[in-house]
C-alpha cells in the first residue's frame, strides 16, 4: 500500500518491524504473532511519537467484524472498512498517567510500568486530552459536554472505537486468535490461568501480528462505543462509532481480556459492556484499563519527515 510506503519513508520516526527493542518490556518480537493470515494482509508499522510514547501505525482495511460462532451480542459477522489509525502498542502505564498530571486510581502501584487500571471512562478521556495537548494536537473530547462528545475529525488522541479495537487485534487473521491455536494463549497473554491474580508490567508476553503487546490479556480497555447487544444488526460498513447513547452513565465497550479472564474471554471478538464510573464514587474495576488511537493523514506524515 502506498499509506505504508510513505510512512517507511519517515525519517528517524520509525522503526521497522524487528528493528531493535520495543519499550516498555523484556519481550523483543514485534509482528511475530503468526496466526492464519488472509491474503494481501495489512502489515502495520512501529513510531515513536513527538512524546516518546510507541505507537503502531495501522493501515486501512476491510475485516469480517464478529462471529456467528460466539456470544448473541457478537452476531452477525459483518465486514467492516476501517481508516488508517496509530495505536498505542502498550497500554497505558501507571507512568504515562501520572505524566499527565492524573492520580493514579490504581489497585497494583508496585510498578510504574503496569497498566492503569479502576480508570473511570472519562478520566481515560481526560488522559487523552491531556496527552493531545502535550503533543500540540487538537483535542478530540469536548469536555464541556454530558459524554464529552468526541471529534473524530480531530488529529488528537481518543479511545478506539470497537471496529478499530477487533481490527488492530486480527491483524489479518481470521481467527478467534491471530496466533492460531488457543494453547498458545499464555504466551501473549495474562489471564486467570497465569497472572497470579493481578496484572503484569506491559509487554511482556508476545506481541499480535500488527506488534501490539497486551491485547488478549493483562487488562481490558475501554472503546468508545455505546454497547448494546444487537448493534451489529444496524452497524454502518464503513468506520462505525456505536450507537448513540440513550442516557446517562450507559454502558460503554470494553474489549480483550484481563488478568481475570477464560480463554473465551479472550477471543478478538467477545464483547462486553461496562458501567463507566463516571458517577460512582468508588470505583472498582482493576480489571479495565485503555490504550489510546489517533487518525493520520499522509499529509502529517510528510510534515513530520519536513520537521526532522
Amino acid at each position: 500500500m502506498s499509506t505504508i510506503c510513505l510512512l517507511a519513508s519517515v525519517p528517524l520516526l520509525v522503526l521497522l518491524s524487528g528493528c531493535g527493542k520495543s519499550e516498555p518490556g523484556s519481550l523483543n518480537e514485534p509482528g511475530t504473532g503468526g496466526g492464519a493470515k488472509q491474503p494481501g494482509s495489512p502489515s502495520a508499522v512501529e513510531i515513536t511519537t513527538q512524546s516518546g510514547v510507541h505507537m503502531v501505525y495501522v493501515p486501512a482495511g476491510e475485516f469480517l467484524m464478529g462471529s456467528d460462532q460466539g456470544n448473541p451480542d457478537e452476531a452477525p459477522a459483518h465486514k467492516v472498512k476501517v481508516s488508517t489509525f496509530l495505536m498505542d502498542q502498550f497500554e497505558v502505564t501507571q507512568e504515562l498517567f501520572a505524566k499527565a498530571q492524573l492520580p493514579n486510581p490504581s489497585h497494583w502501584q508496585e510498578s510504574p510500568q503496569k497498566p492503569v487500571e479502576r480508570v473511570r471512562w472519562r478520566d481515560a478521556k481526560r488522559y487523552c486530552n491531556e496527552r493531545s495537548l502535550l503533543e500540540h494536537l487538537k483535542p478530540c473530547y469536548d469536555e464541556k459536554t454530558v459524554d464529552w462528545d468526541c471529534d473524530y475529525s480531530a488529529n488528537g488522541y481518543r479511545l478506539p472505537t470497537e471496529a478499530e479495537w477487533e481490527y488492530a487485534c486480527r491483524a489479518g487473521a481470521d481467527g478467534p486468535y491471530d496466533f492460531g491455536r488457543a494453547d498458545r494463549l499464555r504466551q501473549y497473554a495474562w489471564l486467570a490461568d497465569n497472572s497470579d491474580q493481578k496484572t503484569h508490567a506491559v509487554g511482556q508476553k508476545k506481541p499480535n501480528g500488527f506488534g501490539i503487546y497486551d491485547l488478549y490479556g493483562n487488562v481490558s480497555e475501554w472503546c468508545e462505543d455505546v454497547y448494546t447487544v444487537t448493534y451489529y444488526k444496524e452497524s454502518p460498513a464503513a468506520d462505525p462509532h456505536g450507537p448513540p447513547a440513550p442516557g446517562k452513565d450507559v454502558k460503554r465497550v470494553i474489549r480483550g481480556g484481563s488478568w481475570r479472564s477464560s480463554p473465551d474471554q479472550c477471543r478478538a471478538t467477545a464483547r462486553q459492556g461496562e458501567r463507566t464510573g463516571n458517577t460512582d464514587a468508588c470505583f472498582s474495576t482493576d480489571f479495565c484499563g485503555f490504550r489510546c488511537v489517533r487518525r493520520v493523514t499522509p499529509e502529517e506524515l510528510q510534515q513530520l519527515r519536513g520537521a526532522k
